[in-house]
């Protein structure tokens, strides 16, 4: 660093402020010279001197041409995928971390607001649920779980409430409202306006008591059950986008909207009901519904002491591929597939054999469904077992019929093992 004494007085005249410049940068040079640096070709480009500078400003160099890289190696493929793959891990673990920490704020409050949402439902009304950005998305999740589940629900936004919507607001309804600081000031405004309304309200809000856990932010303060999801960073090491904040919300809605659901006793047929379209909707149906082959119709069941020979004949034209087998209380006692068909004339031939009785090489006691099974116990057994067809049965185990695993596959709710190979 240069001293008072060794800096130059200004010499140059007002006409040419650049003069003092030139002497201390000269001074500079000659205390610091620059390094030798090899010739290398330059440009075509005149160098033109700049006014007042002592120097012209060089050419632009020509890029470099070695072979040796002058940047730092680009990570092979395989290292990018690894390293992708476990940024992609720490982000997900982080949000398996908010669920976990919002888990350990449950209490008594949590029990209020289902008490809450229970009772609305009850009396006739609406949970109304709203929240703006992120939250608003979450809040419409959460809207739509609470209807599936039998509680009318709908999302409102707040800013809209403001300019007429507040006429979706009675007297029997509830509101949960979402705010990750419990300050969003059109969530907030809407909270204070119901609250004078006198309506229950639920907040959701991140943090264990709003502004750092000292002092309950304004939500939380209009809200008649205060909700908290927890202390927790979002995930990822770039910008704070709401991610680990919406995951928990969104789990801390589910978990409301179950609660409520289970304490009203909502049961598989009750949301099949409100679900019957789409792949959930087909395996909240009865098994009977979609059964083809029944034993008062098409699909006659045999006594076991029918003569193999005949029990063939008598599944001619049958469009399972499978006889059911009765005994003399008219139980089911067996099943004789196109499998067991195939299998035995392969061991033995054709024969005097076929004229034994068909309990002889029936399948005993097989697995069925009771006719009070749903489509998706057909499904889970399907695939647990790799049975092609099921009987159905009554309560004192007389056969009903038998489902075919083609059914399921035109239902598209098993894949055809043909098209899994």
């Amino acid at each position: 660093m240069l001293r008072r004494s060794e800096i130059p007085k200004r010499t140059g005249s007002l006409e040419n402020p650049y003069d003092s410049r030139k002497s201390i940068i000269s001074l500079k040079l000659s205390l610091n010279p620059l390094p030798t640096a090899k010739k290398v070709p330059q440009s075509s480009t005149t160098e033109t001197p700049l006014p007042g500078l002592p120097f012209p400003m060089p050419a632009t160099p020509k890029p470099h041409t070695g072979t040796q890289s002058q940047h730092p190696q680009t990570p092979t493929p395989g290292n990018a995928i690894r390293d992708e793959l476990a940024y992609a891990r720490d982000v997900l673990d982080a949000e398996i971390a908010a669920i976990e920490t919002t888990a350990t704020q449950l209490g008594k409050g949590f029990c209020d607001a289902v008490s809450l949402i229970v009772a609305c439902a009850e009396a006739g009304g609406t949970v109304l649920v709203t929240g703006l950005g992120k939250s608003g998305l979450i809040g419409a999740k959460l809207s739509a779980t609470l209807a599936s589940l039998g509680i009318p629900s709908h999302s409102v936004h707040p800013a809209e409430a403001a300019h007429g919507d507040l006429g979706r607001f009675r007297p029997t309804d509830t509101v949960i409202c979402l705010s990750d600081s419990g300050e969003t000031d059109e969530v907030v405004n809407l909270a204070a306006i119901l609250r004078q309304d006198k309506l229950p309200i639920i907040s959701i809000t991140g943090g264990s008591s709003g502004w750092g856990g000292t002092i309950p932010s304004s939500l939380e303060r209009l809200a008649t059950v205060a909700l908290h999801l927890g202390e927790f960073a979002e995930a990822g090491d770039g910008p704070e986008a709401p991610t680990a904040s919406t995951t928990a919300a969104l789990a801390l809605g589910d978990a409301l909207a179950l609660a409520a659901a289970r304490r009203r006793n909502f049961t598989d047929a009750d949301f099949a009901h409100r679900h019957p379209g789409g792949t959930l909707g087909g395996l909240l149906r009865p098994v009977t519904a979609v059964l083809r082959s029944r034993t008062n119709g098409n699909c006659p069941a045999v006594h076991e002491t029918t003569p193999i020979i005949e029990a063939i004949d008598a599944a001619k034209g049958r469009r399972a591929g499978a006889v059911l087998l009765i005994d003399h209380s008219g139980k089911l006692s067996g099943i004789f597939t196109d499998a067991d068909l195939r299998r035995t004339l392969t061991e033995r031939g054709p024969g005097h054999w076929m004229q034994e009785p068909i309990a002889t090489i029936m399948t005993r006691s097989p697995t069925t469904l009771p006719e009070t099974a749903l489509v998706r116990d057909a499904v889970r057994l399907t695939r647990e077992r790799r049975l092609d067809e099921i009987p159905i049965v009554d309560s004192e185990g007389r056969p009903v019929g038998i489902l075919d695993v083609q059914d399921l596959i035109a239902m598209r709710l098993v894949k055809d093992a043909r098209d899994e190979g």
